[in-house]
């Protein structure tokens, strides 16, 4: 069962294209086209499911399960041992198990140093990570800026419509438009990984 998730590397030297993403979409579909929605409801389950088990960021694990299961899909081109619904709980559990192991590192390392016991040095961590996500948004272009803005504006199933909107009055699929969000995401993250790091 190991093979099923890409250890540590998978999110460094592999990018979700879009070759991939349709790939990921047509298997999920189980040979009718949804025009989107079954992947969206699927991300949607594993959000809940992710929020049930109190993670800090179930949208962002959700998409590293998908994009996790979509690489699978690009490596063996087919997954027939269970079906898409099922497959996408077994690597979401792999994924939880990673994350509470992070997290737990990471409580433990706090207890270590004496870090998490002042409340001010949290606050401005906070701090700092909003100034450096408002600095980052400002070094996008326009487009971009609102692009990512609208992409993760609203909550649920207003969400997914607002996704859907933005999708037609841009003129592309629902799946391009997620690629587009990724990559402005990821971008964001390197910037902020560096605002943080003094860089």
């Amino acid at each position: 069962m190991d093979s099923i998730i890409p250890r540590g590397r998978w999110k460094k030297d592999w990018d979700l294209s879009e070759q991939a993403f349709a790939r990921l979409l047509a298997w999920l579909d189980e040979g009718t086209d949804s025009r989107g929605e079954r992947y969206l409801e699927i991300r949607r389950r594993l959000v809940l499911y992710f929020d049930r088990k109190n993670c800090l960021s179930p949208d962002e694990l959700a998409d590293e399960t998908l994009n996790r299961v979509a690489r699978r899909l690009e490596e063996e081109t087919a997954i027939i041992t269970d079906a898409p619904a099922h497959y996408c709980y077994i690597v979401a559990r792999f994924v939880l198990l990673e994350a509470l192991r992070k997290r737990r590192r990471e409580q433990s390392w706090n207890k270590r140093t004496g870090a998490g016991a002042d409340f001010d040095e949290e606050k401005q961590e906070r701090e700092r990570r909003v100034e450096c996500l408002e600095r980052c948004m400002a070094e996008l272009d326009l487009e971009n800026r609102e692009l990512i803005i609208g992409y993760y504006q609203s909550e649920k199933r207003r969400k997914i419509e607002n996704r859907r909107e933005m999708a037609e009055k841009m003129g592309i699929s629902l799946n391009a438009l997620s690629i587009r969000a990724s990559r402005i995401r990821e971008k964001l993250e390197v910037c902020i990984s560096k605002c943080l790091s003094g860089g």
